[in-house]
């Protein structure tokens, strides 16, 4: 009685995969730059709720985005594919777990077979019968060091990494989704800009040729005017390129969702309010749960338990195949008494000269291992890098838009200068097209900031992790709004 459970015991304890120690990060323990700035969090906020629980719902606030998000969970191809992936690696693993199991079927055979006298015993030629029913087990390995169980471990760490890989996918997708979003609105504030100008550039040339046809101007000034005129024409055709752009990319990663705006959505891009600020935490380690790098470390894992499947290939094999049921010469009598048939195969086989092909497979798998190990780091350098040119970009938008926001009230009342000293016959045309074409620069250099520091504030949500939930974990607190408003309004952008 106790012998099948020392055996048993003696199974599962033998194997040869090597002790994992997940390499020590090669990044610092600290971001390099402080988070600090528009688009993160407090401190308290901080430290309640990692930027990986807070829900993408709570960090993009426009109902619509939100909405488009949605969609594109549900009908994004990319992330069909990421799932059916899951499910490959999943029948993979199962069918390599499952030689951890003898397999047993039932079967039958029947065979008639005539021998030639010349072959009888007896010298006479005879039809010999033969019927068997009854239940076998095929060959099945005893793993008694551990090579099917190595080989499992393997396709389990392939299967987990491609769930890894899977929320990596929907990461990446929910903020290809955002940053579509944010250039269909930063076009359709262009488009607003640039009809707005088209219009007052417009009025001006009506002005102008009013000027000239009472002799009082130029021809020269009215050729200036229609450049701008011209101008603002090109610029409104480009913004409008722009959008149809913006929403054939939204309608590709939705799957074909309506790609309009609420009404009240690009006064809200300009204020900087579409997104939620973003608990970051102080601490590098918070990238050990991003989902690539996790897949990165169970591909590492994989790999180390192949190691143990290569080691245990220069050991003996023991193989069992059996067999128990009924057999007779007879149809009749197959199932009649004494017809009862067992057979009991055991088989050891043990290398002795592979050519070195063992060793040559022990070899390779030890430097995939190490090939994972280096990826598994360079994957957390890459990450480390993204936060930390995230961090550098919510240290500084701030105080650029606010430099392009004062930019922008000293051009418009430089244009205003200009247009009075023009229409007082001090200056000419000339000095009105130049503030003219620097107010709207420094418009479009505003909507092009806000734009970069929203796509910025998605970028820092990603790196660290955000975007797997929908909603922010059970006990963590909501991110909180910036505590200091910008110095950006709709009304920096008006003429």
């Amino acid at each position: 009685m106790l012998a099948p459970v020392a055996l048993a015991v003696l199974i599962s304890a033998c194997s040869f995969v090597p002790k994992y120690d997940r390499p020590v990060a090669p990044i610092p323990a600290e971001w390099p730059i402080a988070a600090t700035g528009e688009g993160v969090a407090s401190s308290a906020d901080t430290l309640s709720t990692p930027a990986a629980g807070v829900g993408w719902r709570a960090f993009f606030r426009d109902p619509q985005l939100q909405s488009l998000i949605a969609s594109a969970l549900e009908n994004n191809r990319d992330l069909r594919v990421a799932v059916l992936n899951i499910e490959a690696a999943r029948a993979q693993y199962n069918v390599q777990r499952a030689a951890l199991l003898p397999s047993v079927g039932v079967g039958a055979t029947g065979t008639r077979q005539r021998t030639p006298g010349d072959l009888s015993p007896s010298g006479d030629a005879s039809i010999g019968s033969q019927y068997q029913v009854g239940v076998s087990m095929p060959t099945f390995e005893i793993d008694l060091f551990g090579r099917v169980r190595a080989l499992s471990d393997a396709a389990l760490g392939q299967y987990l990494a491609t769930e890894e890989t899977r929320r990596n996918v929907q990461i990446s997708l929910i903020s290809q989704v955002a940053e579509a979003y944010l250039n269909l609105i930063a076009a359709e504030v262009n488009i607003d800009l640039a009809q707005r100008t088209l219009n007052s550039r417009t009025t001006s040339l009506d002005l102008v040729q009013r000027r000239v046809d009472a002799g009082v101007g130029s021809s020269l000034e009215l050729n200036q005017s229609r450049t701008l005129l011209d101008t603002a024409r090109s610029n409104l055709f480009a913004a409008q390129r722009a959008r149809l752009q913006a929403a054939n990319a939204l309608r590709l990663l939705t799957g074909g969702a309506e790609t309009s705006t609420a009404t009240n959505a690009q006064a809200a891009f300009i204020l900087g309010d579409l997104l939620s600020d973003i608990p970051t935490g102080v601490s590098s380690e918070v990238l050990l749960a991003r989902p690539d790098v996790l897949a990165a470390e169970q591909q590492l894992l994989s790999a180390n338990a192949n190691i143990g499947a290569a080691r245990s290939a220069f050991f003996p094999t023991i193989s069992l195949t059996a067999m128990f049921g009924t057999a007779s010469a007879q149809l009749s009598g197959l199932f009649g008494g004494g017809s009862g048939a067992w057979s009991f195969s055991p088989q050891i086989t043990a290398p002795i000269f592979a050519g070195g092909s063992l060793r040559n497979q022990l070899a390779l798998a030890e430097v995939r291992r190490d090939i994972a190990v280096s990826q598994y780091e360079g994957t957390i350098q890459q990450a480390f890098r993204e936060v930390s040119d995230a961090l550098a970009g919510t240290a500084t938008y701030s105080q650029q838009l606010q430099a392009e926001d004062s930019l922008v009230a000293a051009s418009r009342e430089s244009l205003s200068l200009s247009q009075l000293r023009y229409d007082n016959g001090v200056d000419n045309f000339l000095a009105v097209q130049d503030a003219e074409r620097t107010l709207f620069q420094a418009q479009q250099q505003l909507v092009s900031t806000r734009l970069a520091e929203q796509a910025n504030r998605v970028a820092l949500y990603k790196a660290l992790g955000g975007g797997w939930l929908e909603n922010t974990v059970a006990g963590g607190t909501n991110p909180g709004t910036r505590s200091q408003a910008p110095a950006t309004g709709p009304e920096a952008l008006g003429r």
